[in-house]
């Protein structure tokens, strides 16, 4: 027995328990897997119900281009459903999506506008705007408006609905996600509700977006909104495939516990998820002490990790934003934009030096020669050494230098770093894997201790 076409293998996707995480959870706590999805996402449902919904209403037309403002993933569901209807697509995205998405967008033939995050929805140059604007300028285009086209949330009736009541049995108690344009927690909501209203919907919700606001008091609250990191959920307005009326609580949580707990999901348990699969699983754990025994909660895993190796699962990444804790010698360097070690020879000049240290705002630079780490010299010892004599600037490095800094292991941890930088010895050094020097100052260990 065959399929007819890849747009067949979307829906029915497996339920899975988690195990750890949850260990301390008096329920049961189900995770429906949506990157089994043949494009990885939950999306890939709403998106092929939108295009055949356009279909029949005679809003595109053979040959036609679909135009979107996405994150990634519902643009690549249309782009499989383009890909075998044959159509064009042209989506616009934001600045903050990973270059993963972006990547695998173009790989399967869509044109895609990067567009600026941090702009209001009705400026030109967002990507809503945009994507409403080029429907004008393309010929048999349609707009697929994820945010307002009621197929969205459509999709999940037919489909994500009745899927979680067969697969639990009618069981289910509460349905957790991280939400976004509203389509799956409203349509999957109007389902369960039909079946049993006792069950909780709990949406899942970012710092930064002004949904949980607008659910509790129906004030569009603009004071609300700010830049956030967190992709493919949250936002600075109120799509219309929302019906709060169906949504019991909502729940925010922050850039960071996302984040780490995506990747403690993927460590633990085993099921390589994406960025708002750790803020859904991360809003359950905030709203533990509202469970029960024989409760039967479900949460969605709404795509795979793999759309998010260069962010969430990037140690630099995740330092870089104090998402992850430093601990050794390595993560310091790895956390730190620039990486670039400045030496002095020691036949260069005292003047040569104060001009590199004000150059790269630094206080501590190595001697090196051929033969490698001979000395150093520091802002504090030049400063005593140069308001005592002058003239000393037109001496030579090697006249005034002090003793090297200590080499030590890359995976020095912390606490070790800090007992070896002294009064007298304001740095350490280390080699990394390949054999290149590194240096870590008092300030660098202050700045990871801080974090």
């Amino acid at each position: 027995m065959w399929l007819n076409s890849i747009l067949e293998t979307i829906g029915n996707t497996p339920l899975i328990k988690l195990n750890k995480i949850t260990k301390d959870l008096p329920c049961t706590v189900l995770a429906k897997v949506e990157y089994f999805n043949p494009g990885n996402s939950i999306k890939d449902r709403m998106a092929v119900k939108m295009l055949e919904v356009a279909e029949q209403e005679g809003k595109i037309k053979p040959g036609g281009t679909i135009i979107e403002g996405t994150s990634g993933n519902t643009g690549l569901g249309l782009a499989m459903a383009a890909v075998v209807k044959g159509y064009k697509c042209v989506f616009a995205t934001t600045d903050k999506q990973s270059k993963e998405k972006i990547d695998i967008l173009k790989a399967v033939g869509a044109e895609v506008i990067v567009c600026p995050t941090n702009v209001d929805p009705e400026d030109p140059r967002s990507y809503y705007s945009v994507a409403k604007r080029l429907p004008k300028e393309i010929p048999n285009s349609f707009h697929m408006n994820q945010y307002d086209n009621l197929a969205n949330r459509q999709a999940h009736y037919e489909q994500t609905g009745p899927e979680l009541w067969e697969q639990t049995e009618g069981k289910i108690t509460h349905f957790v996600v991280a939400t976004g344009t509203g389509g799956t927690v409203t349509g999957t909501a109007q389902y369960l509700k039909e079946k049993n209203p006792d069950i909780k919907i709990w949406a899942i919700d970012v710092y930064g977006s002004l949904l949980k606001k607008f659910h509790e008091t129906g004030e569009v609250d603009m004071k609300q909104v700010h830049p956030y990191i967190t992709e493919g959920i949250g936002e600075d307005f109120v799509p219309m495939n929302y019906d709060m009326r169906l949504i019991d609580k909502f729940e925010q949580v922050t850039d960071k516990d996302g984040a780490v707990m995506a990747r403690r999901i993927s460590r633990e348990e085993g099921i390589f998820v994406g960025y708002s699969s750790g803020t859904a699983l991360q809003g359950l754990m905030q709203l533990k002490s509202e469970l029960k025994k024989d409760d039967l909660v479900v949460v969605v895993f709404c795509d795979h990790g793999s759309r998010y190796v260069g962010k969430v699962y990037n140690d630099q990444w995740m330092m870089e934003r104090g998402f992850l804790e430093v601990k050794t010698f390595k993560d310091i360097v790895s956390s730190r934009v620039s990486k670039r070690l400045i030496t002095i020879e020691p036949q260069s000049t005292v003047a040569e030096a104060v001009e590199l240290m004000k150059k790269y705002d630094i206080e501590q630079i190595p001697v090196m020669n051929g033969e490698g780490l001979i000395g150093a010299v520091s802002e504090g010892g030049l400063f005593q050494k140069i308001f005592s004599n002058p003239e000393i600037k037109s001496a030579i490095v090697k006249s005034v230098m002090e003793p090297a800094y200590p080499v030590v292991s890359y995976d020095t941890p912390v606490e070790r770093l800090g007992s070896l930088i002294t009064k007298g010895n304001g740095a350490v050094m280390a080699k990394d894997d390949s054999g290149n020097l590194h240096i870590v100052t008092k300030y660098d260990v202050l700045q990871s201790l801080a974090k």
